[in-house]
């Protein structure tokens, strides 16, 4: 173990951020440098809930050593910094907090991990979880324990919504909630990072940044990034028990939320083949499937409307059109700073 006094250690940390647009806000006591695993968390105009997910990182059940790197992306306000820097004062937890000054989801993401990798020599799985999410008591354990057994580059969990309005439980299965898969096992592809473990290695074989900014305001940079692992010929692997929570505002479970959640699905879905196709004619087979998909999503969707509520009913059509205008050009850019709805 190698512990370093972060008073002593400055030009460390000021080296390992290494962008003039990231400013280290606050560290804990020591920092063991030979940390294995780092968990990565990303903060915007959350600290109340920031706290809760804090608590559950200081809950973990594991023996192993771990640190945390938080990245407040609110650069004016930092509400997020003052809680990181209680719980990193108060040796709870151990790591950085720092601030990124260039607003947007990659942005935030790209600072943690790159942090994460620079600060932290020794760490070889890097985990990421939301400011909005809480993580069940054996969710590191479980996680590491399942890259080390399978080897897979990217590890992937369950994120489970927990509603603030308990009047619509149904909600949890509908596509913009409900996980990916059901099952541990081996599995294709994972699509969000709000429940992730990235190898080292798997960083390593890509170009950076890691997540492109090309979806920074869109969202949808994880689905590309772990994409390009898959692409790359990295493996993936599901662990159903490592639980996630997230909270869910009662303004996110409007129906016009869910509605434009579906089109920002759409357009990341657009946006993400389109990118991977590496030809003219690739490309033009992308354009042509997105546009006949919205004929098929309307017999779909009305094919569900007997038997769902409307709001499942309609993801379908919404995720199409979604598709169709990203084509033409016109996509949501949730977060923007401007459009976050705290």
């Amino acid at each position: 173990m190698t512990l370093i006094p972060t008073d002593l250690s400055a030009t460390r940390i000021s080296d390992a951020v290494g962008d003039p647009n990231r400013e280290i806000v606050a560290s804990s006591v020591v920092i063991d440098l030979s940390v294995g695993i780092v968990v990565c968390i990303p903060c915007f105009r959350r600290p109340q809930h920031l706290r809760l997910t804090l608590e559950s990182l200081v809950n973990q059940r594991t023996p192993r050593s771990f640190a945390v790197v938080m990245v407040e992306n609110d650069a004016a306000q930092r509400e997020s910094a003052p809680v990181a820097a209680e719980f990193l004062a108060a040796s709870r937890l151990q790591g950085v907090c720092l601030v990124e000054k260039r607003q947007g989801n990659c942005q935030a993401i790209n600072a943690a991990f790159e942090t994460a990798q620079a600060l932290f020599p020794a760490a070889t799985r890097f985990l990421m979880i939301d400011d909005d999410e809480i993580a069940s008591p054996d969710w590191l354990e479980l996680m590491v324990r399942t890259a080390e057994a399978t080897g897979a580059d990217v590890v992937g969990g369950p994120v489970l919504p927990h509603f603030d309005d308990d009047s619509k439980p149904w909600l949890s299965r509908h596509p913009a909630f409900c996980p990916a898969y059901d099952y541990s096992g081996a599995v294709p592809l994972i699509y969000g990072c709000g429940n992730c473990l990235i190898t080292r290695s798997a960083f390593e074989r890509l170009d950076r940044p890691a997540f492109d900014l090309r979806f920074n305001f869109l969202g949808g940079g994880d689905c590309d990034f772990f994409v390009r692992c898959r692409d790359a010929g990295m493996t993936f692997h599901w662990t159903a028990e490592a639980v996630i929570t997230e909270t869910v505002p009662q303004s996110r479970t409007s129906l016009g939320w869910i509605a434009k959640r579906g089109l920002r699905i759409g357009a990341i879905n657009y946006r993400v083949q389109y990118k991977a196709a590496h030809s003219a004619s690739a490309r033009a087979r992308v354009f042509a499937r997105m546009l006949g998909r919205l004929p098929l999503s309307l017999v779909r969707s009305a094919g569900l409307l007997p038997s769902s509520k409307v709001v499942v009913a309609m993801h379908p059509l919404m995720v199409a059109l979604g598709s169709m205008l990203a084509a033409f050009g016109i996509e949501p850019k949730p977060y923007e700073a401007s459009k976050i709805v705290s």
